[in-house]
């Protein structure tokens, strides 16, 4: 039995979902004939509050996609220092939309409305780049799964209105955002000019994220997909597993945050490990202590067939998913109960 907890994009459709797959209604997307991917669309902009969504083969296009309907070759995007769309995407804000990127120091990937303030660059010094955009992670992945304070997103939206900025959720584990604090998805869409959602991860699909706002915002964002080479034909056998998922996996997701907090207390009484970041949802990050090899500790875990990843500096990611079953749960705890 191999146990995968490197991340929860290691997940395979169910029967349920492949049967549903199978049965989809089809036609070309790129002619916005699929009746299944417009039912997607449709639904996911209805859940939020929206008026428009569309579907993308990745988040992190979904997330270039947005960046460039808010900004302009030379602006620039305040975000966290450990964001998505500025760590993982390739560098693809500076090489798609020819922005740089404002890092905020903020805690586990969160950030305060003061910080955005004294992020802003002032609009009539053309020294500086033109601050454009707000974009914000919820969850954050580094910051190990934390949710953020609705509140400090309302005082942060303030600023953004004020100051004629965009903003913008990288919403890729939403989900088990919206899940954890008992939350809806028509509050997120009150309050963001576009959200990104992904498919992919808690909620079990393949593949898939889809990129919502209101009409003046999205109206160029089919243009920009094709661009970014995101025009796709028959896709509605993958929409379906989008459709599937929203129907049968959101509530499930309070399983993987009961399981990554029980690896959590086990965690804690090893005396390998020097911290564990505080769990709010499905990812597990942990230190270990000075001079413990992090290389030889990850090959212990998977030499018993358990597979994590090392994020550097001693840091290590543990992920829970669909996938984690709960036998495969036991032998995870009885594993560190033995080390």
């Amino acid at each position: 039995m191999t146990i995968d907890l490197r991340s929860d994009t290691v997940t395979k459709p169910t029967k349920g979902m492949l049967n549903t797959m199978m049965q989809a209604q089809v036609g070309d997307d790129v002619y916005k004939e699929d009746p299944t991917v417009n039912a997607l669309e449709e639904r996911i902009a209805d859940m939020f509050g929206k008026e428009k969504a569309l579907f993308f083969p990745t988040g992190s296009m979904a997330n270039q996609a947005a960046i460039k309907l808010h900004t302009n070759p030379g602006d620039q995007v305040i975000c966290d220092k450990y964001a998505h769309i500025y760590n993982y995407e390739g560098g693809g804000a500076s090489f798609n939309s020819g922005v740089s990127c404002k890092l905020i120091d903020g805690n586990r990937g969160m950030f305060s409305v003061n910080q955005v303030l004294d992020a802003i660059n002032p609009p009539d010094f053309y020294h500086s780049p033109l601050t454009s955009l707000v974009a914000i992670e919820n969850t954050t992945n580094k910051g190990g799964g934390a949710c953020w304070d609705f509140n400090e997103i309302l005082k942060i939206k303030g600023v953004c209105d004020e100051q004629k900025l965009g903003f913008h959720l990288d919403g890729a584990r939403i989900w088990n955002a919206l899940v954890a604090k008992n939350e809806t998805p028509k509050q997120y869409g009150e309050v963001f000019d576009t959200i990104s959602v992904c498919l992919s991860k808690g909620l079990g699909c393949p593949i898939g994220s889809v990129l919502i706002g209101d009409e003046a915002i999205m109206s160029n964002a089919i243009r920009i997909r094709k661009i970014f080479g995101g025009g796709m034909r028959q896709v509605g056998y993958l929409a379906a597993a989008g459709l599937y998922a929203l129907d049968n996996n959101m509530e499930r997701l309070k399983e993987d945050h009961k399981k990554a907090k029980e690896i959590g207390e086990e965690l804690k009484k090893l005396p390998v490990v020097k911290t564990v970041e505080s769990i709010e949802t499905n990812i597990v990050i942990f230190e270990l202590n000075e001079g413990i090899d992090e290389t030889a500790f990850v090959k212990q875990l998977a030499d018993k067939n358990v597979h994590i990843i090392g994020m550097g500096g001693g840091k290590l990611r543990m992920v829970t998913h669909l996938d984690y079953s709960n036998e495969m749960h036991k032998t995870v705890l009885n594993i560190f109960k033995a080390k």
